[in-house]
């Protein structure tokens, strides 16, 4: 009986697709985490009527930080998602599925840490310079969400049972039963 030796490449493929899928799940939950708590604490200093926060001088600061929460909440809904599509397109070419990653990666700095450092320094109701970096974060989130859809669409979606028997679902298992 002859063994079968494991290719390199698609071991190493399989470690990169590994590394990339568990990037964007931990990015996600854990940016999860924080941005559902600055809405904890922003509902706080609405709660105590914080002047600096609810003050009509402030209202450009409390608009920012909310878009700074909203949108770090569904970007980091957005990196859960992304892992999970990595799994199902392991095809993807690894060049383009490296570059989604690090767009989507700065993206989910670049967004809210810009609205949420434009409303930290507030210049006569106008936002501070840290504004400038959700326009380059929205670009980078264009071409990661660009480059995805371009790979679902040109990548066949794997099955598990396709590659490797022993991963097919209950569901594909009981098929081959009946």
């Amino acid at each position: 009986m002859e063994t079968v030796k494991p290719n390199r490449t698609a071991i190493s493929a399989e470690k990169e697709l590994g590394f990339y899928v568990r990037r964007h799940l931990l990015c996600g939950w854990w940016s999860l985490l924080i941005f559902l708590s600055l809405g904890l604490v922003l509902e706080g200093l609405h709660a105590l009527k914080v002047g600096f926060y609810l003050n009509v001088s402030n209202e450009t600061r409390r608009l920012l930080w909310t878009l700074a929460h909203a949108h770090g909440t569904l970007l980091a809904l957005v990196h859960v998602l992304f892992g999970a599509t990595l799994n199902l397109l392991p095809l993807w070419n690894p060049r383009l599925r490296g570059l989604a990653s690090s767009c989507l990666m700065a993206a989910g700095v670049l967004i809210p840490a810009g609205f949420f450092l434009g409303g930290s320094v507030i210049y006569a109701g106008d936002p501070g310079l840290g504004i400038l970096l959700v326009p380059l974060g929205g670009i980078l989130l264009f071409v990661a969400v660009l480059l995805t859809a371009r790979g679902a669409s040109s990548s066949r979606p794997v099955k598990p049972s396709d590659s490797d028997p022993s991963k097919a679902s209950l569901l594909d298992k009981r098929k081959v039963g009946k």
